[in-house]
């Protein structure tokens, strides 16, 4: 017991101590000093000791020998503590101050990785992930001979996915809710038009993805249920619409595990416009 007693009231002198020592070297007016003691805090992973002391620094050794490298510090000390906002602020603020810097090229980079880290989930907005796009591909531009390129380009895809997957979030959320109230009427008729119309922008903007098949299956079903529930004087041009939808589907997707529902639905289309 007492051995815990004294280990504790020891940890406390030892922290009290270095509690001390930073606050001497914050207050002190030797830059230079407290520069060196911010470079040791860093390379010991004191990121937020760092921060506190580059903030105020800065500015004050703009133009000096030192003026790159504590605001590189800084940034990479913020993006270590998990700021991620203020480090790709710092990171920018680098890149527009010195384009040709030493750092110049790993800023650009971190620009992007900030970003990419604070990127939500898909169901959120995306204007993050759309700043961490942006930023990885003004990387790709200003330096493409990058030993960082694989990377940037990596995760510039993994990025485009999420909003891929976002737009495919609210195109099935607009078909949910067309059948949502059982019989058709102007909410849900619209809401199957949004559907389409949302999955049909994506796949023009994303023509590759790996959801083609998902958004082309909600167009082809969005289609079918809209010549269902039309109004008379457009139910022959809704089928005949969904029908030809149903073989595209078929003739892209041949293997398709929904291949039977296409066939379904063009069985009943060709059932109405031969009546």
């Amino acid at each position: 017991m007492k051995k815990n007693i004294f280990f504790v009231f020891g940890l406390a002198l030892l922290l009290s101590g270095c509690a001390g020592e930073f606050n001497k070297v914050f207050k002190s007016q030797d830059y230079d000093y407290r520069y060196e003691y911010a470079k040791q805090c860093f390379a010991e992973g004191k990121y937020n000791q760092t921060v506190s002391l580059l903030q105020d620094m800065v500015t004050m050794l703009k133009g000096g020998d030192y003026a790159q490298e504590s605001l590189y510090m800084l940034a990479m000390a913020q993006y270590m503590s998990r700021d991620y906002e203020s480090a790709s602020q710092t990171f920018k603020k680098y890149g527009t101050s010195y384009p040709k810097g030493i750092y110049a090229e790993k800023a650009a980079y971190y620009v992007g990785e900030s970003l990419f880290e604070s990127a939500p989930e898909p169901r959120l907005d995306q204007t993050p992930t759309i700043g961490a796009i942006n930023a990885y591909q003004q990387f790709l531009d200003a330096f493409p001979d990058s030993e960082l390129r694989p990377e940037a380009t990596r995760k510039l895809y993994e990025l485009q996915d999420k909003l891929i997957m976002k737009e495919y979030l609210s195109a099935k959320l607009y078909y949910n809710l067309g059948g949502y109230f059982g019989n058709i009427n102007a909410n849900n008729e619209s809401n199957y038009s949004s559907c389409i119309i949302t999955a049909q922008n994506a796949l023009k903007t994303y023509p590759f993805t790996k959801l083609r098949e998902d958004f082309s299956l909600l167009i082809m079903k969005s289609k079918f249920q809209l010549a269902e529930n039309s109004s008379d004087e457009r139910r022959l041009e809704r089928y005949r619409d969904a029908e030809d939808e149903c073989y595209g589907f078929i003739n892209e997707f041949p293997d398709s595990e929904n291949k039977s529902t296409a066939e379904r639905y063009i069985a009943k289309c060709k059932k109405i416009t031969k009546d």
